[in-house]
């Protein structure tokens, strides 16, 4: 017990601050005491040399050993309380860390599909907090392809299945890979990591057919990349010019545009877009629009500034030859993605991609094909063809339809359908601005307020158009063909064909505004005697054998058509009145400019007839209008249909679904229930059922509808002309 250490009799607790269990007590106080006695001998010994102390100084100084003492066991409790508390709040600390750390397992636990595709961090907690839980199947091919392989991609799949995620995903998991790697080079090799990241330069331009889809591309990639710092602009016609060179000098990352505004400022110099040798990805989106003859002569342009992947060619432009080359492995490595909804690749083409023995920049009287567009922008070889469309193209989700009528009864048809069947987001295809026009009129002189959409329309008047529409829940919107491509809008149930498309393209395109994703939808085409042979070969084109009939309630048309025809005069007095307007103002317009004075050459006679034929006609207008109102302010009933007796005539699928609805809603007796609680307000025969749940309850017949009649109606008596269930009432 010698070697280096100290004996249990030299060491005190006190002076360690060792809080010493019982039985060591009993040591300490045998410490004590062999500590006294030796006192006690010391103080004899010299009891000879030092004169006795008084007694009561003896005191004084045992009583101040024991204060100290007891000062001593104060600071030990203290010490050891304070252990205490500090473990209880390092545990409380551990606790809230681990509820952390499962709150955030089982966010990620949701999003565990993803975790395949090895995206960053950063992209992973965006996809996390868009809450898409898994890729779409063209996602799940696409981005390890892109993203980790470094490959060129052709890709094609249905309408609304993520397209935009699949390429723009690949593009911000290398930009910020590259940031990356520049942030750590950095402390290597100070400005030389430039080369691997470099800032203020284009990276990525995205091209698309439509304004509409270039914004749509850009809010969902502003989406994903929030929080990350980069930079996405739309260049689109319609818009201010200046407003858009000034967002072009912040020097974004990623463009989104369509060519004609694109090749306008590339064309006078604008400097952010001519600098293409710095491109590391390049996007033709929705390609087979891009290829129809005469469309977009600008995209060939485009296509022809884009440098070569191995080196600088004669056929660059100068402004890219003149340009400072910011790294070679950038342009070596530039990834060419080329997107459409339909993709027909020939077996020789899909060769020379595989041997890469494609031609860049071959001359071609044209962008006639995706083939020759591929091989334009420069297409690598080994490129990966991702073709997820089925045999028929369009959506599983969706149900076709179709109505055949005359042409002058569409709109009759075309009322029914918004007025019976208006339940959700409906789009009302035409291919004609006039036939718009002529369908948004009738209309709204019906009350049926509409949004519209054409190419004619100013940037600014469509945006608004489209956000009213995507504002209602149950809007309805009048368009060409301009929103048959891109436009990701939710919700949407129902699309009508008034008229059908000129190819099956367009029509793939049409019917994809609904039944995106996941969710289902129905289209519905009004087809005429002269649409007949085209309807026939869609179906052909699609390999469709038969196509169900849309099912009609035949006995509302007739209401339907007085309504129709009091809404076309209507529409015939208000467009000559209109007419006549737009000619005196163009007329008086044209004397003002000309500083003409114009006199009025009638006779009294002419004026007066001017003057009565214009009274009759607003006196015939506001009879129509009145008569019109006094129709619209009843709900539209079938001809046959008996306020007394509802099943009279009949039970049609609409009034057999709408008792079911009641059924449900009345489960457990609380039909006749004594609650003051006011209910929803239902019209016994007419009723807002989606197109699409007609088109399922269509196919089955009505069975046990008299047992079921009874159950909702045993214990309500008829009386008068009124059926009165609770707050439910038959008018």
């Amino acid at each position: 017990m010698n070697a280096g250490f100290l004996s249990l009799e030299e060491i005190d607790e006190a002076n360690y601050g060792l809080d010493v269990p019982g039985p060591k007590k009993k040591v300490s106080d045998k410490k004590s005491k062999s500590k006294k006695e030796k006192l006690k001998e010391v103080t004899k010994g010299s009891a000879e040399d030092v004169e006795a102390e008084p007694a009561d100084e003896m005191a004084e100084e045992k009583n101040a050993k024991a204060k100290k003492k007891k000062k001593k066991n104060k600071k030990r409790k203290a010490k050891t309380a304070q252990q205490g508390e500090e473990s209880t709040v390092v545990s409380d600390g551990k606790d809230d860390e681990e509820e952390e750390m499962l709150e955030e397992a089982e966010a990620y636990s949701e999003f565990y599909a993803w975790n395949e595709l090895r995206l960053h961090p950063l992209l992973m907690k965006s996809i996390s907090r868009l809450g898409f839980k898994e890729p779409t199947p063209i996602q799940r091919a696409c981005i390890p392809a892109a993203a980790h392989q470094g490959k060129d991609v052709i890709g094609a799949a249905e309408t609304g299945s993520g397209k935009t995620l699949a390429f723009g995903l690949p593009i911000l998991q290398r930009l910020l890979e590259e940031r990356e790697k520049a942030a750590n080079m950095i402390q290597e090799k100070g400005e030389e990591a430039e080369k691997f990241a470099p800032k203020g330069v284009l990276r990525a331009l995205i091209i698309t057919p439509t304004r509409e889809l270039a914004l749509q591309v850009t809010d969902h990639l502003k989406e994903v990349s929030k929080g990350i710092n980069i930079r996405v602009v739309p260049i689109v016609g319609g818009m201010s010019a200046e407003k858009q060179e000034r967002l072009l000098k912040t020097r974004p990352e990623i463009i989104v545009g369509t060519p004609g505004r694109l090749w306008e400022l590339i064309s006078v110099g604008e400097k952010h877009l001519v600098e293409l040798h710095s491109l590391s990805f390049f996007v033709l989106d929705e390609a087979d629009r891009m290829v129809e003859a005469g469309h977009f002569r600008e995209l060939q342009s485009i296509i022809e500034m884009l440098p070569m992947t191995t080196g600088v060619t004669k056929g660059q432009s100068q402004n890219t030859q003149n340009c400072v080359t910011v790294s070679s492995l950038s342009r070596k490595k530039r990834q060419t993605f080329v997107f459409s909804a339909t993709l027909a690749l020939s077996a020789d083409f899909r060769k020379k991609l595989k041997r890469g023995s494609l031609k860049s920049k071959q001359p071609a009287e044209g962008l006639n094909s995706i083939e020759i567009l591929s091989e334009r922008a420069g297409m690598r070889p080994n490129a990966a063809i991702i073709d997820l469309t089925n045999a028929s193209i369009l959506a599983k989700n969706l149900e076709e339809s179709f109505i055949e009528c005359r042409e002058e009864d569409k709109d009759s048809y075309l009322y029914y359908i918004l007025s019976i069947h208006g339940e959700g987001r409906t789009i009302v295809f035409c291919t004609s601005i006039a036939a718009l026009r002529h369908i948004s009129s009738l209309l709204r002189i019906l009350g049926i307020n509409v949004s519209t959409l054409h190419a004619q329309m100013q940037q600014r008047a469509r945006l608004k158009a489209i956000d009213r529409f995507r504002a209602n829940e149950h809007g309805i919107l009048v368009a060409t063909d301009v929103a048959a491509r891109g436009l990701d809008i939710p919700g949407v149930r129902t699309v009508v064909h008034y008229q059908l498309p000129h190819s099956a393209e367009v029509y793939v395109h049409r019917s994809g505004r609904t039944a995106r994703a996941s969710s289902d939808g129905c289209s519905i085409a009004l087809i005429s005697p002269n649409d007949s042979s085209k309807f026939a070969s869609l179906c052909k084109s699609f390999a469709k054998e038969s196509i169900k009939q849309f099912p009609l309630e035949n006995s509302y048309l007739p209401e339907v058509m007085k309504r129709l025809s009091l809404a076309r005069q209507i529409d015939k007095i208000l467009r000559k009145d209109s007419q006549e307007r737009a000619n005196k103002s163009w007329l008086e317009r044209s004397a003002e400019s000309l500083e003409l004075v114009m006199e009025n050459y009638d006779s009294e006679e002419e004026r007066v007839n001017n003057f009565k034929q214009k009274k009759a006609s607003s006196n015939q207008l506001k009879k129509l209008q009145q008569e019109l109102n006094l129709l619209l302010s009843r709900p539209l009933r079938p001809k046959s249909f008996s306020h007394r007796y509802p099943a009279a005539a009949g039970v049609t699928h609409l009034i057999q679904h709408q008792f079911e609805e009641l059924a449900k809603q009345n489960v457990g007796g609380n039909l006749v229930s004594g609650e003051n609680k006011r209910r929803k307000l239902m019209v016994i025969g007419q009723d807002c059922m989606e197109p699409l749940q007609a088109l399922r309850n269509a196919g089955h017949e009505v069975v046990n509808l008299k047992i079921n009649f009874l159950l909702f109606f045993n214990s309500v008596p008829l009386t008068g002309n009124l059926l009165l269930i609770e707050q439910f009432y038959i008018l």
